[in-house]
Formats: structure tokens, C-alpha cells, sequence
């Protein structure tokens, strides 16, 4: 599955980057306090449009203070595990994102509350970072706990190859959806 993601600074470059990609039915919302990672991105009171999913992956040093505020406006949240306070949140609802750094053996007493782990194949916290071969392996372990894998960061017609035959299911995508000319042909390349 195929999930573009969308990285903001206000409604108006949001509703720009979301016309992009609006025959999905799933997005990917990258919320950055500017704190967790050094960008800022959708950290203001925005509005979503109607009849879609979007999950929101936080990027914030502290996710529940995020969520009381906006949780109602998505229909899952991904929050990392290097933020603060994150094991009480976990649920059918939110799961679990890791960085390229952490280890499988340090989430392993977290694994048991959630089915879905998001992989980042990127340092974390901008468009257009360079993909790390190193997290394929982490996929790989994570496949044999019979988790929903979601890798998310500089995924394109190469990668996305190389991360499917690793034990991913589901892809977010965004620079390489937001650069091209035309998303249709985009994602051609990427099946």
C-alpha cells in the first residue's frame, strides 16, 4: 500500500502538496515540533479534508500533549519510540515508529502492544534524505515477529524493491510523489 506523505508549514502550501495526491484514500501526516527534529511541519491548527484517512506520525518530543490537542482529527497516530512517554499510549490506535539507530532489541518490551511498526529508512525530519541499506535488516527482523512493516523515507522505484523483499507492506512516500510531474506515471514506477 501506497501512502504519500505530506510535509507543511501551513494550510496553504498543505492544501498545494494534498491536491498533488488527492486520489489516495490514506496520508501520511509528518507533524514536527521543531524540537524532535529540527524541521517544523504541520504544527499549527490545521484542517483535514473530509472522506479520507490520514494517519499522523509524530515527530514531537512530547506526542500526548499532541494528541489530546488533535487526535480526534486523524485516524491513527504513529508516535516514536525516542520521544518521551510513549508506552501508555500505545494501542489500537497509535503504533510505533523507530529511528535507523534503534535497535529491535530495545523495543522488544513495546512490541506486545501494537501490530504496526514504522521503519524510517531516513534520519527523520525532512524531504530528500538519503536512504540507509541498514534498515533493511531491522525489516527483515521485524518481519519474523509478524508485524505490519511501514517503512517511510526516501522510498522511490529503487527502494521500494529492495524494502518489499525485506517484509514491508506498506510505503509512505513523499518527496518522490511531490517532485514529480505527474503522479499518475509516478506511481507506475513504483508497482
Amino acid at each position: 500500500m501506497i501512502i504519500p506523505s505530506i510535509i507543511a508549514k501551513n494550510q496553504k502550501e498543505f492544501n498545494k502538496r494534498f491536491e498533488k495526491v488527492k486520489s489516495f484514500s490514506t496520508f501520511h501526516l509528518d507533524i514536527m515540533d521543531g524540537k524532535f527534529v529540527k524541521n517544523k511541519s504541520l504544527n499549527f491548527n490545521f484542517k483535514l479534508p473530509k472522506n479520507k484517512k490520514f494517519e499522523a506520525h509524530l515527530m514531537v518530543k512530547n506526542p500526548k500533549t499532541w494528541i489530546k490537542k488533535h487526535g480526534k482529527k486523524v485516524n491513527s497516530i504513529i508516535v516514536h519510540y525516542e520521544s518521551n512517554n510513549i508506552e501508555k499510549l500505545l494501542n489500537k490506535k497509535t503504533s510505533l515508529a523507530i529511528n535507523p539507530k534503534t535497535s529491535i532489541e530495545e523495543i522488544t518490551p513495546l512490541l506486545k502492544k501494537t501490530n504496526k511498526i514504522l521503519v524510517m529508512t531516513v534520519t527523520p525530519g525532512k524531504y530528500g534524505s538519503k536512504f540507509l541499506s541498514s534498515t533493511l535488516k531491522k525489516i527483515k527482523e521485524l518481519k519474523k515477529l509478524k508485524k505490519t512493516i511501514e517503512v517511510d523515507g526516501s522510498i522511490n522505484p529503487s527502494t521500494i524493491k529492495r524494502v518489499k523483499n525485506s517484509g514491508a507492506t506498506k510505503f509512505v512516500i513523499g518527496s518522490y510523489l511531490q517532485e514529480s510531474k505527474d503522479v499518475k506515471i509516478a506511481i507506475k514506477k513504483l508497482k
